[in-house]
């Protein structure tokens, strides 16, 4: 006999809030292009999880260096205002653990792109930090 472990859980008002919250400062630190900061709410290695120009799947993992560095080269130079406006749906697989599927329109000057991603989240100690990113596109750069 296989046993399944009960993988159904029903977030708390306060899981969902701190997610939020979580989120809220991501964002914030991100419009700011504090890499840094948006480092500071990881937990290292990072998973990287996207598909290459072939239509093949790749992963990678990063340390805090490599996330820094890429997303420093990604976020640019902070000329134009960063602005996110994104529609959050978490999926909290325990009190400590969250997949949440992102909507986002990201506004950068008069540029405005829209993005769909999805991130793993693990609450340490009562803060959550991501561990996972996935996105479409990126698997060239891993």
């Amino acid at each position: 006999m296989t046993f399944l472990p009960d993988t159904g859980y029903t977030p708390t008002p306060e899981d969902r809030a701190s997610l939020d919250a979580w989120f809220a400062e991501y964002d914030a630190r991100s419009a700011r292009r504090d890499v840094d900061g948006m480092a500071d709410l990881a937990v290292f290695p990072l998973n990287l999880v996207s598909d290459d120009s072939a239509g093949d799947g790749r992963s990678a993992q990063w340390d805090r260096d490599r996330f820094v560095a890429t997303m420093t080269h990604v976020m640019g130079d902070g000329a134009d205002d960063i602005t996110f406006e994104s529609t959050r749906t978490p999926v909290f697989l325990s009190p400590a653990m969250a997949v949440v599927f992102t909507d986002s329109t990201m506004t950068t000057g008069d540029t405005t792109r829209q993005l769909r991603y999805a991130d793993i989240l693990v609450r340490r100690r009562g803060q959550w930090a991501f561990q996972t990113m996935i996105q479409g596109g990126w698997g060239d750069n891993l």
